[in-house]
């Protein structure tokens, strides 16, 4: 007796193979046999019509905070995601001392804008250490498989203390630092992230402390990779978003010769301004053996606030929307032609008025105009669209919101990054950017978007890119393939129908009852975590037979 049986099904493996009817049967939460089976189980599935494949592997998530108040880890469940990797970017809460608890959320709220209020309301603070961490998460419980990167700021934080966020650490201090993440990856960490990016601030505005690494202490960490022998380098590597500098070029061919593992980097982001970027990029990653950028199938969107309105905040003159954020004030800056004039000159045409879409207005008479650009209602209106912007602004009392669709816009080029084998595709950035975006459907998106509607690569194909590649690049056992033995990670789903949908949806479910945006997902009929459903019925069932992955 089994104690489940998926009868019916078309099995996609993940290894490329071409798919086939059969049975899937699973005991004790792994696999134990696929083809024509005709014993009994304790529950039966019939997915005739339906797609078995190895649940997806997500490694790009910022669900550090998240696992301490949503065991459902939401809403990456819902589009058949069985694992989930944390720790990006360099940035997490682990290890973390009682005294260094605000700085570690407020480097969390600037790179990856998450709310104070929801962080300070919803970490548990369960551990110090960083493979306390991990021993607090395993006994939590999760609906989903974690997996742990070793951000390298806290680890900096712990060590140097405020003086991670001014300068690189003295050779005492980086031998701390590599003994800590060699305990780290002992302990199960699958290597570790950091970031050159700018706009990676952390506490106080200060830049993000593994941003002040120097060489050498990035040779010592690389090489506690090394003499472990295992892990992969995760890095935020790319300055100007899809554009690999000679600079960056070299520090990753020198993260990969002196650890000796894959290094994977973001972001292969396509752009209007610079179509030969992508292409560019992948060229020269493709001369580094284990290098490998990350994309997205997604446009890259974010709402607009104009209450808070951090999308300009790079524009010098928007300093007086932020100076008083009362409505009257921010109103009459909205409304002031000077504003404008001085708006009109700084951005110098650098918006694309068709990128901008009116998402959601609150008066009756402007509830036409929710769907359409803002350069399509300038155009009826016969007005340029930065006024058109700031009129429709005005005309909401400042409640109106937009969504920007920034980057990864133009199909031909975005097909040209999917289709590259030595490209991962990830960045669903799960808790990140909450009150702005949710990516985390990406898988979904892909498989229906992508594969069924724009065919641009067979379903086998891109199964393996969702599964078994993830998995190979961090060396992530027993998972991301069909096979007799493995962890019995499954997702079920409609080929005709999965997707994810056309735009986020709001639901104020955050600790303090803090918005957020979640992508639902149209297809998925199952997420099987080691051989126990967790979604079903389009709802999660509350079972958390995920475990913590380890290296």
């Amino acid at each position: 007796m089994y104690d489940l049986l998926i009868k019916n099904g078309t099995v996609i493996d993940g290894t490329g193979a071409a798919r086939r009817q059969a049975d899937v049967a699973v005991s004790d939460g792994r696999i134990a046999e696929i083809g024509k089976i005709g014993g009994g189980a304790a529950k039966v599935i019939d997915a005739d019509g339906l797609v078995v494949a190895p649940g997806f592997i997500d490694p790009h998530t910022h669900y550090d905070a998240q696992i301490c108040w949503d065991p459902a880890i939401s809403p990456s469940l819902w589009h058949g995601v069985t694992s989930v990797v944390m720790g990006n970017c360099g940035v997490g809460i682990a290890p973390c001392r009682p005294q260094s608890r605000e700085v570690a959320m407020r480097d969390l709220v600037n790179v990856e804008a998450i709310p104070f209020e929801v962080l300070n309301a919803g970490i548990t603070w369960d551990w110090v250490t960083f493979p306390e961490f991990l021993d607090a998460a395993e006994q939590r419980g999760s609906a989903l498989n974690l997996g742990f990167i070793a951000p390298l700021t806290p680890f900096r934080h712990w060590v140097m203390g405020a003086a991670s966020m001014e300068r690189g650490a003295t050779p005492e201090e980086t031998a701390q630092i590599k003994t800590l993440l060699r305990e780290a990856v002992g302990a199960g960490a699958f290597g570790f992230s950091t970031t050159v990016l700018n706009q990676h601030v952390g506490h106080e505005g200060l830049p993000l402390a593994c941003r002040n690494a120097s060489r050498d202490e990035l040779q010592a960490y690389s090489n506690a990779l090394n003499e472990a022998g295992k892990g992969a380098i995760e890095i935020a590597l790319t300055q100007k978003v899809g554009v690999l500098t000679d600079d960056e070029e070299d520090l990753l061919a020198f993260l990969l010769r002196e650890s000796g593992r894959p290094v994977t980097f973001l972001a292969l982001f396509q752009r209007d301004d610079l179509p030969e970027a992508c292409p560019e990029t992948r060229r020269r990653a493709s001369r580094y053996p284990g290098a490998v950028p990350q994309t997205s199938p997604l446009a890259l969107t974010r709402d607009i606030n104009m209450r808070n309105p951090f999308s300009f905040a790079l524009f010098k003159c928007w300093a007086r929307v932020f100076a008083d954020k009362s409505k009257e004030a921010q109103r009459a800056v909205y409304a002031d032609p000077e504003f404008r004039s001085a708006f009109r000159a700084e951005f110098n045409n650098a918006i694309d008025w068709r990128r901008i879409t009116v998402h959601e207005v609150h008066k009756p008479e402007l509830k036409p105009l929710e769907g359409r650009t803002v350069g399509d209602i300038a155009a009826e209106r016969g007005k340029d669209g930065l006024d058109t912007f700031l009129d429709l602004t005005v005309e909401d009392d400042l409640d109106i919101e937009f969504v920007l669709a920034q980057f990864n816009v133009n199909v031909e080029l975005v097909k040209q990054n999917l289709l590259d084998p030595n490209v991962l595709i990830a960045l669903g950035d799960g808790g990140a950017h909450v009150d702005m975006l949710c990516d985390a459907g990406y898988p979904t998106y892909l498989l229906g978007t992508w594969v069924r509607e724009r065919q641009i690569m067979p379903l086998e194909q891109a199964i393996v890119r969702l599964t078994a590649q993830p998995a190979d690049l961090f060396g992530i056992k027993g998972r991301g393939r069909l096979a007799a033995g493995n962890a019995a990670d499954l997702a079920v789903f409609d080929p005709d129908t999965i997707g994810s949908a056309s735009r986020g949806e709001r639901r104020y479910d955050l600790p303090g009852g803090a918005k957020r945006m979640v992508m639902p997902s149209r297809g998925v009929e199952y997420t099987i975590v080691n051989g126990t459903i967790v979604y079903a019925d389009g709802r999660a069932t509350g079972s958390t037979p995920g475990t913590v992955l380890r290296s």
